[in-house]
């Protein structure tokens, strides 16, 4: 009777050790997946950066305030613009990092001029994710220039005069086969609804080359066909 009363016991707590297993292995696997924003994190404290590049005709189309935006104006026939140059780290990203000017120059502003679609979104950039490069504004906005200029547009994607549709895959192709070490395993495709929204490349911290990025990678779209619409 001795030892028939231990095997409950053993097996209680089997039970209960496989059940902690288990919830370990869950709590684990949701910390990973959950990454994400670290607010007011130390500048600098980052592993790569991700340049992303907004498709003006997709975003236009499925912005709430297409009319208040200057990007989106009749006539304006924008393609790609630079929606930000972000700090990206393997899993989760720092944001609005502490112990930095909130408000850059004018002339700080002007070394990207011409890329951000207006001024108002360069200053935003710069106040979430500028701040966490570590530098100067200043040499942040230069950086977004050097990281544009990095990157050859498709020529499928310049002066484009009808809609298009593309896989995501394709498109991603697209900028590998104009992009010397740039690979698909290095970039992601985002759309809304089946239209292309952005692009966006990963760039090692000190803007060299392109650098692997699982994360950004899993996180772009996987429809079968997107509408890459035309500039209007």
């Amino acid at each position: 009777m001795r030892g028939s009363g231990r095997r409950p016991r053993l097996a209680g707590r089997g039970a209960a050790l496989a059940a902690l297993t288990a919830l370990g292995l869950f709590l684990g696997t949701g910390s990973a997946s959950a990454a994400g924003p670290e607010r007011g994190a130390r500048p600098g404290s980052f592993d790569f950066y991700v340049l992303a590049l907004s498709w003006s005709p997709g975003f236009c189309a499925l912005s709430d305030k297409a009319d208040e935006r200057e990007q989106c104006r009749d006539g304006a026939e924008l393609g790609f613009v630079v929606h930000g140059l972000w700090p990206q780290r393997e899993r989760g990203y720092p944001t609005d990092c502490a112990g930095m000017p909130r408000n850059p120059s004018r002339a700080a502003v002007a070394q990207a001029a011409g890329l951000f679609p207006d001024e108002g979104l360069a200053r935003y950039q710069w106040r979430k994710h500028g701040t966490c490069s570590g530098k100067s504004p200043s040499d942040y906005f230069a950086d977004v220039k050097r990281a544009r200029d990095m990157v050859t547009i498709p020529p499928q994607l310049q002066d484009t005069a009808a809609d298009q549709s593309f896989t995501p895959i394709d498109l991603e192709r697209a900028f590998v086969a104009v992009n010397k070490g740039l690979r698909t395993d290095m970039m992601s495709v985002v759309c809304r609804r089946g239209v292309l929204q952005e692009v966006r490349i990963c760039l090692s911290k000190d803007l060299r080359g392109f650098v692997s990025c699982p994360e950004i990678d899993r996180s772009g779209c996987r429809f079968g066909d997107l509408k890459v619409k035309a500039p209007r």
